[in-house]
């Protein structure tokens, strides 16, 4: 009977200190505000029309018709912060090179996608949402830069005070630098059943289940939780929402039907594929 007692005492204190590793942080996003809008996926791309992701065109079509855009940000060595999604330019630009190796003066070597269409720097993207529609910009840290990355990404944003955005990251240590730094701003954990999905394939199986259940939010301490839509059962991602009043944003949502549903359920849309332009929020 001791020994039982013994197992439910620590299994509880387990939980406990589950529950606290989940912690976000309450107030500082304005979800009435950001819930105005509906969010294009690396702008509103559209292959088959010769508008590629993330590209001037994408953005600009996704503010003429009144959406938000989430976006991709990379440190180059000069610097300068380039719109994109991969670090590698080989999918979208086709050339066998990373985009953290280049300046800002060389993009105009790579068109995307076979178009006229550059890699956009993050300074001539913000202008078109000046007192529009929010960004989500995402940092894409790469080869140990994270600190330097939100850095410089919270540097260019303060001279566009005109621009509402927020940002968020897949890697923690953006976020703990956010937090530390620049409490004003308001960050999101980025995340995702890791293991389902076989994406994180360099980083060890602990590492993985870890970020998947979101353990490092008391380190971070996020706004908001942006997890993948096929994941959304996630528990630790249903605590932070019932728990901790986090706000959720899903992606990235490919259909009326999963729009719908994560409307429904209350979290915020990130889309691409097609066009929810004159569906009813």
């Amino acid at each position: 009977m001791k020994a039982i007692i013994i197992i439910i005492i620590v299994l509880l204190v387990l939980f406990w200190l589950y529950l606290l590793c989940l912690r976000c942080r309450r107030g500082k996003m304005d979800q009435a505000y950001f819930r105005q809008w509906r969010y294009a996926h690396r702008g509103l791309h559209d292959r088959e029309k010769g508008i590629p992701e993330n590209s001037m065109a994408a953005f600009k079509r996704a503010a003429a018709n009144g959406f938000g855009a989430e976006l991709d940000v990379h440190l180059m060595k000069d610097g300068k912060l380039a719109v994109i999604h991969d670090a590698s330019l080989l999918r979208t630009a086709g050339a066998d090179v990373e985009i953290e190796d280049l300046t800002a003066e060389a993009l105009e070597q790579y068109p995307l996608e076979g178009t006229e269409q550059r890699i956009p720097l993050l300074e001539e993207v913000l202008p078109i949402f000046a007192g529009k529609a929010p960004l989500i910009v995402e940092l894409k840290a790469e080869r140990g830069n994270a600190d330097a990355l939100a850095a410089a990404a919270c540097k260019l944003l303060d001279k566009h005070r005109s621009v509402t955005y927020c940002m968020e990251s897949f890697d923690p240590r953006c976020l703990m630098w956010l937090w530390q730094n620049r409490p004003d701003v308001v960050r999101g954990q980025l995340s995702e059943n890791f293991t389902r999905h076989g994406d994180g394939k360099n980083l060890p199986g602990v590492v993985r289940w870890v970020l998947s259940n979101l353990l490092l939010n008391c380190r971070t301490r996020p706004d908001f939780i942006a997890y993948r839509f096929e994941d959304r059962k996630n528990l630790s991602l249903k605590l932070c929402r019932g728990l901790y009043g986090a706000k959720e944003f899903s992606w990235t949502i490919r259909s009326k039907a999963d729009m719908d549903a994560a409307e429904e359920a209350g979290a915020l849309v990130i889309f691409e594929q097609f066009d929810p332009r004159g569906m009813e929020k």
